[in-house]
C-alpha cells in the first residue's frame, strides 16, 4: 500500500477497525489473492472462514447473477419469496438437530446469535444464558457480554447486558479438564443463578477465535444431559465450525448423541455474501410471537440464492472428505517439523491450528506466532492467529483450493519452522 492510499485510509476510517495486510485487494479466485501491484498471495484466512468454497466459486457467481435479473430485495417479512423457504427446508434436513427443525435467516453472525438468545429466552421464558471461557460469539452488545475473551473485542465498551455467566471451555493443554469444566458450571449454578433461571448454555463446538480447541465428546454429553435435567436449551454456535470446514456439513454431527436445540449458521454459508441464520427444534423456533424475528435485509434473496450454490458445491466436490484429506496433510507437516516451540496441533478436518508455546517455560509465545504469520506474508501466504494468548496460528484456507498450490503453502510454511 502506498503512503497516500495509507493515510487516505487512515484520514477515513477509525483507527478501531484494525487492518492486518499492507496492501489493497484487486482480485481473487479461488485461493489466489491479486493486489493493486500485481502481486500473488495465497489465501489461508478466506475472508475469515468465509470461503470455505472458494473466491467467486463460478457456480456461487452463476447463482447470485441469475438472482440479478429477477428482484434483489423485498424484505422477507413483507413480501417473502421461494428461495427462502427452500434453503430453510434444505439445512431443516442437514442440521443434526433432534426431530422436526425450522430455520430463520439473519445477515450476520451476531445477529444469528443474538436472534439464538432470543428464542431461547422466549421458549424457557428464563433470563439466563451461561458460555465460556475463551468463546467468541460478536461484536454486538449482547454477544460481547457472550464473548469470554477481553482484548480486543470488550475492551472500553461496558457495561454489557446482565445475566450472562461463563464457565471454563475444557483445555486439557492449559490444564482445564472436562470434570474441571463441569464443576464451573456447578459453581454457577450454586454462586451465581439457579439452573432454573438459565435458558440456554451456548457452546462452539471447536472454538474459533479462541484457538481452535476442541469440545471433548464426554463434555457435550454432559452438557446435553444438564440440559435436559433443568430444561435448558443447549445452542451450538456453529458460525465458524459450519459447511465443511471440520469435515461435517455441521460440527455438532461429531455428537450424536448430544444433539443441539439451536444451532446458529453464518460465515461460509454465503460464499462470500452476507447471510446468517439459526436452525432449532420447531417447537422451540415458534416460540417468539410474528415480528419477534427478521430484519431489514435478513436472508437477502442474493445472499439466499449463493447459499443455494454453496450446498450444491459442498455435496457435488465432496468438500467434507476433502477437507478431512487436506487436514490431515496439514497437520502431519507440522508435526513433521518437529519444532520445540508447538505445544500441540489439534482441530477436525481442515479446522487445525498450531499452538506455540516457550519451550523452555512452556509459556504461551504470541511473539513466535506473529513472527511465523509475518514470515509467511512475506512469502505471500496470508495467515491468521488466535487464541486466548494470540499464541495460536489457525489455518482457514479453501476447500476448493488446487492440490499444488495446498503443497506449495505447506512447503512454505514447514521451510519457515525449520529455519
Amino acid at each position: 500500500m502506498n503512503d497516500s492510499i495509507r493515510q487516505r485510509r487512515l484520514d477515513a476510517t477509525p483507527r478501531g477497525v484494525g487492518v492486518m495486510c499492507d496492501f489493497l485487494v484487486e482480485q481473487a479466485e479461488n485461493a489466489t489473492l491479486i493486489d493493486t501491484q500485481g502481486r500473488e498471495y495465497i489465501d489461508f484466512a478466506a475472508g475469515i472462514a468465509v470461503l470455505n468454497t472458494g473466491h467467486r466459486h463460478p457456480k456461487v457467481i452463476a447463482a447470485v447473477q441469475q438472482q440479478l435479473t429477477r428482484f434483489t430485495h423485498t424484505a422477507f417479512q413483507v413480501i417473502p419469496y421461494e428461495n427462502y423457504i427452500s434453503l430453510a427446508e434444505r439445512l431443516n434436513e442437514l442440521a443434526p438437530i433432534a426431530g422436526k427443525a425450522k430455520t430463520t435467516f439473519f445477515t450476520t453472525g451476531a445477529e444469528a446469535v443474538e436472534n439464538a438468545v432470543k428464542i431461547a429466552r422466549a421458549a424457557t421464558g428464563r433470563p439466563g444464558v451461561i458460555t465460556f471461557t475463551g468463546a467468541f460469539h460478536g461484536r454486538t452488545m449482547m454477544t460481547m457480554a457472550l464473548t469470554g475473551k477481553v482484548a480486543p473485542y470488550k475492551t472500553g465498551f461496558g457495561p454489557f447486558p446482565g445475566s450472562v455467566y461463563h464457565a471454563r471451555y475444557p483445555n486439557e493443554l492449559h490444564g482445564v479438564s472436562v470434570e474441571d469444566a463441569l464443576k464451573s458450571l456447578d459453581d454457577i449454578f450454586h454462586c451465581d443463578i439457579a439452573p432454573q433461571e438459565v435458558a440456554a448454555i451456548l457452546f462452539e463446538p471447536i472454538q474459533g477465535e479462541g484457538g481452535f480447541n476442541v469440545a471433548p465428546p464426554e463434555f457435550v454429553s454432559a452438557l446435553r444431559r444438564l440440559c435436559d435435567e433443568h430444561g435448558i436449551l443447549l445452542v451450538a454456535d456453529e458460525i465458524q465450525t459450519g459447511f465443511a470446514r471440520t469435515g461435517k456439513v455441521f460440527a455438532s454431527e461429531y455428537y450424536p448423541d448430544a444433539k443441539p436445540d439451536l444451532l446458529t449458521m453464518a460465515k461460509s454459508l454465503g460464499g462470500g455474501f452476507p447471510i446468517s441464520g439459526v436452525i432449532g427444534r420447531a417447537e422451540v423456533m415458534d416460540a417468539p410471537d410474528p415480528g419477534g424475528l427478521g430484519g431489514t435485509y435478513a436472508g437477502n434473496p442474493i445472499a439466499v440464492a449463493a447459499a443455494h450454490a454453496v450446498l450444491d458445491i459442498i455435496e457435488e466436490e465432496q468438500l467434507c472428505q476433502r477437507a478431512d484429506r487436506l487436514g490431515a496433510a496439514l497437520s502431519e507437516a507440522l508435526i513433521g517439523t518437529r519444532h520445540p516451540a508447538i505445544a500441540q496441533v489439534r482441530g477436525r478436518g481442515s479446522m487445525i491450528a498450531v499452538e506455540f508455546n516457550h519451550p523452555a517455560t512452556g509459556a504461551p509465545d504470541s511473539a513466535f506466532a506473529r513472527d511465523i504469520q509475518q514470515r509467511a506474508l512475506a512469502q505471500n501466504l496470508i495467515l491468521l492467529t488466535c487464541g486466548v494468548h494470540g499464541n495460536v496460528i489457525r489455518f482457514l484456507y479453501p476447500l476448493t483450493i488446487p492440490d499444488e498450490q495446498f503443497s506449495r503453502s505447506l512447503n512454505i510454511l514447514t521451510s519457515i519452522l525449520k529455519a
